[in-house]
């Protein structure tokens, strides 16, 4: 029994470190507002790919097992589920804030299993709609609530852009189509390679966007340079700022997040696991009104408050074959 116990409450444990790093990604953007989306998602993951270059080494064997449709894969997941992602997530914080996007990204746990029952993923069974629809109204009404105060302040400011507002949503949107896709194929490779281990087919993702990264950073500085963009390069004006900022959201959000995560999932039953992810989106809720240096308004707690009900209803529900 003790031991069962140490187990919960180091899982738990676990899971909290994880949300508390992953939530540092919804604030970056914020942080470092004069920097484009662009340079946020490029920095990141060229951070992140050269973290993976040593991890890569001391995995080496595991790596040379991969074969060239296996590196295609993924490509492909690096793509979408890594830089596309975060091209939408930090475009959308930077254009509607941290509040709205966190929201939105929050929903991800109830959104996949709806996606897996759209898209006849059924390898684990289809998610009964009737219990699903109650954690998904919870949702709804609860990104509703935070939005209704958004966009109220918004409106209450007669220099602000309610386009670049509503343009921020769907870029969110976006996002989180993005981040359903990718667990859904990502857990397919895994499930097609039960021999593989997880830990090396994370780094070799982290591989796969290395070079995506380089591209795509050189790219945004040819352009910068085409169109005579203000903005100096490579580092932009706070260039170790940038760099610092970079690295830890790349070695505490990239990789030892999804350490923590790890950790955790080996502690926690897979249902409880699922529910704890919603500290993912405290923390990041935390630091972005702790960056507005302001409290919630009552009606956006009681959003977030109907978000986690709803997500942590919806992960309590079991698939049935």
């Amino acid at each position: 029994m003790p031991n069962n116990a140490n187990a919960l409450w180091g899982g738990i444990f676990f899971s909290l470190a994880a949300g508390m790093m992953w939530g540092l990604v919804f604030v970056a953007p914020l942080m470092l507002p004069e920097y484009p989306g662009m340079l946020h998602t490029f920095g990141r993951y060229l951070a992140f790919g050269l973290i993976a270059l040593p991890l890569a080494f001391v995995d080496r064997s595991e790596i040379k097992r991969l074969s060239r449709a296996d590196w295609l894969t993924a490509l492909k997941l690096a793509a979408i589920g890594n830089v596309l992602y975060y091209l939408l997530l930090s475009s959308a914080i930077q254009r509607a804030g941290g509040a709205l996007p966190t929201m939105i990204i929050g929903t991800l746990p109830v959104v996949i299993a709806v996606a897996a029952n759209l898209l006849n993923h059924q390898r684990d069974g289809r998610f009964p709609w009737l219990k699903l629809a109650p954690p998904l109204a919870l949702i709804l009404l609860g990104i509703a609530c935070v939005n209704h105060v958004e966009w109220t302040a918004l409106l209450q400011n007669p220099q602000a852009d309610t386009g670049r507002y509503i343009t921020g949503a769907v870029l969110a949107v976006g996002a989180m189509v993005c981040w359903t896709w990718y667990p859904l194929k990502n857990a397919d490779w895994l499930r097609g390679h039960p021999d593989r281990n997880p830990r090396v087919w994370a780094t070799a993702q982290g591989l796969a966007t290395l070079p995506l990264a380089l591209l795509g950073y050189a790219a945004f500085w040819l352009w910068s340079s085409a169109t005579h963009n203000p903005l100096p390069m490579p580092l932009g004006p706070r260039p170790l700022e940038f760099i610092g900022l970079m690295m830890a959201i790349a070695l505490f959000a990239s990789w030892l997040g999804t350490l923590c995560w790890n950790a955790a999932s080996q502690r926690l039953p897979t249902a409880l696991a699922g529910q704890l992810i919603v500290f993912e989106t405290l923390a990041a809720m935390s630091y972005t009104f702790w960056l507005r240096g302001q409290w919630p308004e009552p009606l956006t707690l009681t959003g977030i408050a109907l978000l986690i009900l709803g997500v942590l209803g919806g992960v309590r529900v079991k698939p049935v074959r």
